[in-house]
């Protein structure tokens, strides 16, 4: 956003938003063609991520610095903030994606035993195009933003990650591939349209000082939603089954996703949310 400035500062959101979320889908499809079809599975994807960290590293080398200091700048951690101002924007926009992003980690780290265990597919590209599928359709959610108005996109993309769930729950109830693919891209496209919904109102909302910081606070909550979660997935697949714990949770994130809506609609609670209705 800083390179940007800030009459393309929409359009480097997406870019950021893209690079990350297409990242992670370009992960296991590649991943699962290397493993089905190239020799050495266990380590070849690792030399090809390091190979292409090569030219990424090189481009971040070459990128222009924004701040202009004679010291020398120093590592340190940083606390994670988010101003009183900005909080009636960020909890529903957080909660939000911590639902998204638990169906994401999901679908990562988990959708191999679903499509193995319950539905009895062992392809190996199979399962990573499956869940480059639901990536994509995140992607495809953060392009569709601007076709709604950002005040809509939040509760529409909550919307759809409930749909989504139910269509998950009812393909891992009836060992359906097609109702589980079709609830995951379902859901990817609403946890795409809710996530940079979110990410655009917190960005706005933010004091231009503290915006790192916000935005990084933001990301938290993501990515313990990508992790965290799976964890418990697992331990319910011990203590009951797979299939159990994948019902369970498509039943919490769209429990989360409606409580998103339910805040965010004319009379909630969270009060100040004028953020959301600009971009």
């Amino acid at each position: 956003m800083d390179l940007a400035g800030a009459e393309r500062r929409g359009r480097a959101t997406l870019v950021a938003t893209i690079a990350n979320i297409g990242g992670l889908a370009t992960g296991p499809l590649l991943a699962g063609i290397l493993a089905e079809y190239a020799g050495s599975p266990l380590r070849l994807v690792f030399w090809v991520d390091l190979g292409l960290l090569v030219p990424a590293a090189a481009l971040v080398w070459a990128m222009p610095e924004t701040v202009r200091t004679s010291a020398h700048a120093r590592l340190r951690p940083q606390s994670l903030q988010v101003p009183a101002e900005v909080r009636s924007t960020f909890v529903p926009a957080a909660l939000a994606g911590f639902a998204g992003f638990a169906v994401l980690g999901a679908f990562t780290a988990v959708a191999p035993g679903f499509l193995s265990q319950i539905i009895g597919i062992d392809n190996h590209a199979v399962v990573g195009l499956v869940v480059f599928g639901v990536f994509a359709a995140s992607v495809a959610g953060q392009m569709a933003l601007g076709a709604f108005r950002t005040s809509a996109a939040l509760p529409l993309g909550c919307g759809l990650l409930i749909v989504g769930m139910g269509g998950v729950a009812a393909g891992l109830a009836a060992s359906s591939l097609a109702l589980l693919v079709a609830g995951g891209i379902v859901a990817g496209f609403g946890q795409g349209l809710s996530f940079r919904a979110g990410l655009a109102a917190i960005n706005e909302a933010s004091p231009a000082d503290q915006r790192a910081e916000v935005a990084s606070s933001f990301f938290v909550v993501a990515y313990v939603a990508i992790s965290i979660p799976v964890v418990g997935v697992g331990v319910l697949a011990d203590l009951t089954s797979l299939r159990t714990g994948g019902l369970v949770l498509a039943a919490v994130v769209a429990l989360l996703a409606l409580a998103v809506v339910v805040l965010l609609r004319p009379g909630g609670h969270l009060k100040g949310r004028r953020a959301l209705a600009t971009r």
